[in-house]
């Protein structure tokens, strides 16, 4: 059996995927919400599918804490990196530690998953590691006031993940990110209140799960807009 990891699986696409995967996989689903989260694996156990579960919260955890949450894992064939903080608030008013908070969850936290999974990867005969990151850090795309520390944080992810599949290129891991555009999630509404996106989280969520499972087969150091709509 394949075994993947989900960050940020307590609401939207993240929940959505981790639910899509178990079906025929073992998942562990990180997030904050432990509510959140026992309800994901009800609604898991019911479909007959294996998730175990985490309330963790990846701005302040450490590489140590996380490696434990799989200590008796052989190997781990994926990582959802999709936990994702939104600031939507004009540039001269973001105070320091806004900033910083942002940074930490969609980027800083990518760090010490990825540090603290490596060698489980490594142990798979394939690994697939996607990055979700956003049109809004998509490079020529259409920019939003008031997102500035959202956006440039996930353009930053998107750099990264190319930077990762260099580096690790001869390895047994595979590196790509997935660019969203519109999805109708919570987050969305943050963004853009009352904005009705063209795709569910659930429709985005099957192709994600897909592209996990498959597309590093196909696909290395990548960065793909997934976008029928730009608000």
């Amino acid at each position: 059996m394949k075994r993947y990891i989900v960050t940020g699986a307590s609401r939207g696409i993240g929940y959505q995927v981790a639910k899509q995967l178990a079906k025929d996989n073992h998942v562990l689903a990180l997030a904050r919400s432990t509510e959140k989260l026992e309800e994901l694996a009800k609604t898991t156990s019911q479909l007959n599918g294996k998730l175990d579960y985490a309330t963790i919260d990846l701005a302040s955890t450490s590489v140590e804490e996380l490696s434990s949450l799989v200590s008796d894992w052989p190997q781990i064939d994926g990582i959802i990196n999709n936990a994702g903080k939104l600031l939507n608030k004009p540039f001269l008013e973001i105070q320091q530690d806004e900033l910083q908070q942002v940074y930490k969850v969609n980027l800083f936290s990518i760090y010490t998953v990825l540090q603290a999974y490596h060698n489980k990867l490594l142990k798979s005969e394939k690994a697939h590691v996607v990055n979700i990151s956003s049109v809004g850090g998509f490079q020529g795309s259409l920019k939003f006031s008031g997102l500035s520390a959202y956006s440039s944080s996930k353009a930053a992810l998107v750099c990264l993940t190319e930077c990762l599949a260099e580096e690790f290129k001869k390895t047994s891991i595979t590196y790509n990110s997935l660019a969203f555009g519109a999805v109708q999630t919570e987050m969305l509404e943050e963004a853009f209140p009352g904005y009705k996106a063209p795709l569910s989280a659930e429709q985005m969520a099957e192709f994600v799960a897909d592209f996990t499972v498959n597309a590093h087969k196909y696909l290395s150091g990548k960065v793909i807009p997934v976008s029928l709509s730009n608000p």
